[in-house]
């Protein structure tokens, strides 16, 4: 896990496993890293493989997202189980899976923060797709897909720096 912690480094940029400079660095400055995600198919998520599975995908997702986002970004103070739990015991009250859909929204809009690109997820739209065919699932692994791209050649794992 070492290679998620920040570091002090005077060298000029940060290299992939592939030797592709990956972000531009300031010599003397604290340069955080975090592990590459995984690109998924939105409509594969949303739609496929939650009905082969009878909906059970779709819980795995929710618990592998949170752990990609929280590797990611360890600044981001994440609990995959928990936010999972919230889905299996209080899907029922309709209020706690907005919350937690809303808190997924906003840490993949940080997420897209740290990568260096504009921020597109709105928690809101997060939340609210849930009521549209579920179309929150979709839009949020299309969101994640973006900060997957912003690190082209990155196996999922890999250490990759973040810009902020």
């Amino acid at each position: 896990m070492a290679d998620t912690q920040p570091t002090t480094t005077s060298s000029t940029g940060a290299l992939s496993p592939a030797g592709d400079t990956l972000a531009p660095r300031v010599p003397g400055t604290l340069q955080l890293s975090g592990a590459a995600m995984k690109r998924r198919g939105p409509v594969a998520v949303w739609l496929g493989l939650t009905l082969i599975t009878l909906g059970i995908y779709q819980l795995v997702w929710y618990y592998k997202i949170h752990n990609e986002l929280q590797e990611f970004d360890r600044r981001q103070a994440l609990k995959p189980a928990g936010s999972l739990l919230v889905l299996l015991f209080l899907g029922w009250t309709v209020i706690a899976p907005l919350i937690s859909f809303r808190n997924t929204g906003r840490a993949i809009a940080s997420a897209q923060r740290a990568a260096g690109l504009p921020v597109t997820c709105s928690p809101a739209a997060s939340m609210w797709l849930m009521f549209v065919f579920g179309l929150n699932v979709w839009y949020m692994q299309r969101q994640l897909n973006l900060v997957v791209e912003a690190y082209p050649g990155a196996t999922p794992g890999t250490a990759v720096s973040l810009a902020a």
